[in-house]
């Protein structure tokens, strides 16, 4: 995407300046002039306020996004400009897109991220397993291919089942998006840290699926219908209305 056109912040959305054009660098910056993430990117094009955290995109591809943006090489950093028009308006109030996004990014990073972070990515992806299935799973398919992805680093799997086994509060307390942000962040850091070539290419194709995934999630859970609840059968839970709430587990 050419950005033919700048702007300067009005402190009510983005109004269109000549003078300024800003670029896609690393970090939070103060206003155009000092350049732009790719979250304060689409604030301005969702004619959000100035911010890396507009409303106009889901909090945990956001998330994502900023990630992905900062562990970019500078020369790898101005392709991704292409997918911010993808991610405005893309968001949802089901809590369970924060574990899909999670659980995913794990998947992705696992194999080839370095021991000691395979070691916390295998805890927090199986952490958001769990929290998944007691929220009833999700309408697109995860599990299946972290099970794949625990399956090549056998020894973090075990290690982190171990660690789970030891503080068992770990898969019974409540995920709040702090936490899950931070297995988002952790894949993203395991991604760029590999032993592989061409990170910028992995990491923009990661940040390019998860918002493939988000489509498809809230395409399907828009299509899905109610199941009404069989007599005596607990209630379904119900979607949380904002997803800066916790996920209760």
């Amino acid at each position: 995407m050419h950005i033919t056109k700048s702007f300067r912040h009005t402190g009510r959305g983005a109004q269109l300046r000549p003078d300024i054009m800003p670029v896609l660098s690393a970090g939070r910056h103060r206003s155009p002039r000092s350049g732009a993430c790719f979250m304060e990117f689409a604030s301005f094009l969702a004619g959000e306020k100035w911010s890396d955290h507009p409303a106009c995109t889901h909090a945990g591809l956001a998330q994502m996004a900023r990630a992905v943006n900062d562990m970019s090489s500078n020369e790898g950093r101005g392709r991704l400009s292409t997918l911010i028009p993808s991610v405005i308006g893309l968001t949802s109030d089901d809590p369970r897109l924060e574990l899909v996004l999670a659980i995913t990014a794990v998947t992705v990073a696992l194999p080839d991220a370095p021991l000691d972070r395979q070691h916390a990515l295998a805890v927090g992806g199986l952490v958001c397993q769990e929290a998944l299935h007691r929220l009833g799973g999700g309408p697109v398919e995860v599990d299946a291919p972290f099970v794949e992805a625990l399956a090549s680093a056998p020894e973090a799997e075990r290690w982190a089942r171990r660690f789970l086994d030891r503080n068992q509060r770990w898969g019974h307390a409540e995920i709040t998006e702090r936490q899950t942000h931070t297995t988002i962040a952790m894949a993203v850091d395991g991604v760029r840290s590999a032993c592989v070539p061409r990170p910028d290419d992995r990491l923009y194709a990661m940040l390019a699926e998860s918002i493939a995934l988000c489509e498809r999630f809230v395409a399907a859970a828009a299509a899905a219908p109610s199941a009404p609840s069989a007599p005596g059968a607990a209630a379904p839970v119900a979607a949380v209305p904002e997803t800066r709430r916790a996920v209760q587990v």
